[in-house]
């Protein structure tokens, strides 16, 4: 539990899946590309391992299965071999029909552990029976290296990447989820934000969990941090804010056309689900009453799935 990165699905045979989850984008900003490496397990026991590719430039994805004993993780750390290709929080490398290469990432920014906290989901790490579990492997991290994109090799040295992990059974019911590291702005600044129905001892709560990294310091606002949350729904734009004692952040974010992702629903990957890339998610931050950071952040990644009204809320509610 204290380290969500790495594969948490020894002994697991029966209706759970474990996916990692990582972006990467050229320094141009002409490729924006997510690579998903998992395994799946069915009710019936049946199994296999998968790549997913989803191109955010050209709104293509495919999905590649492998043998499950292709599936080579480590016991000790987020290290995965998968076939000839591999997948770590530094390194990925590449040999998939149309693209191949390695890539190396460096300054990476994980989401800190705190006491009682292992991760991004807080407490709800050492709940044991969580229908999805949540990681972040680094916010933001610089990437080195060259791939070969369908027959053309691009650079993407100097540009900028992301990476989390999925496991448990199923995604939710209905989620929001946005992503963007690439802000017109001095130093480091990331966004990662979800709300989701999440299912709870035969009753549901609405989840929300909001990471924004500026000037060198991670802003929380959570279920589990006692933060309150407003949601709506306006045609191709999703408005969420956040507020604590302190802190409030406003976030409005544009839907533009996607790709289709495989998700799981009891482990089989049944699910569909349509993602952006080339998004954008405006972000005003407030200390009290003074807005201390405004900008908008591209590349962003955005995902609008299920009955997203039931997430709404139009008053302040915890």
């Amino acid at each position: 539990m204290w380290n969500p990165d790495m594969y948490h699905g020894w002994g697991k045979t029966r209706r759970y899946f474990e996916g990692w989850y990582v972006k990467v984008v050229d320094a141009r900003e002409e490729h924006a590309m997510a690579i998903i490496p998992g395994m799946a397990f069915e009710a019936d026991g049946a199994s296999h391992a998968f790549i997913q590719v989803l191109d955010g430039v050209r709104c293509t994805s495919k999905y590649i299965e492998f043998e499950p004993t292709d599936f080579q993780p480590s016991p000790h750390d987020f290290a995965l071999t998968l076939g000839q290709n591999f997948f770590s929080a530094t390194r990925v490398r590449l040999a998939l029909p149309g693209l191949s290469g390695e890539l190396h990432f460096s300054g990476l920014e994980p989401w800190p552990k705190m006491l009682g906290a292992p991760g991004i989901m807080g407490w709800y790490s050492f709940v044991p029976f969580m229908e999805c579990y949540h990681g972040i492997v680094s916010l933001d991290h610089q990437i080195n290296g060259r791939l070969q994109v369908l027959g053309e090799e691009v650079d993407f040295s100097g540009g900028k990447g992301y990476m989390e992990k999925d496991w448990g059974q199923s995604f939710p019911h209905s989620w929001f989820w946005m992503q963007t590291n690439h802000f017109d702005a001095e130093g480091q600044v990331s966004l990662t934000a979800s709300v989701a129905k999440i299912p709870w001892l035969g009753s549901h709560f609405i989840g929300y969990i909001v990471g924004f990294l500026y000037g060198g310091r991670l802003y929380r606002f959570a279920t589990y941090t006692g933060a309150s949350m407003l949601a709506d729904i306006q045609g191709q734009e999703v408005q969420l804010a956040f507020r604590d004692r302190r802190y409030r952040i406003v976030i409005t974010a544009h839907k533009v056309e996607g790709g289709e992702l495989i998700s799981p629903i009891l482990g089989e990957m049944r699910g569909k689900v349509v993602e952006s890339m080339q998004s954008t998610v405006h972000v005003e931050f407030y200390d009290r009453e003074n807005l201390v950071f405004s900008g908008t952040g591209r590349n962003a990644g955005l995902e609008v799935a299920g009955p997203v009204q039931e997430l709404l809320t139009r008053k302040w509610r915890r």
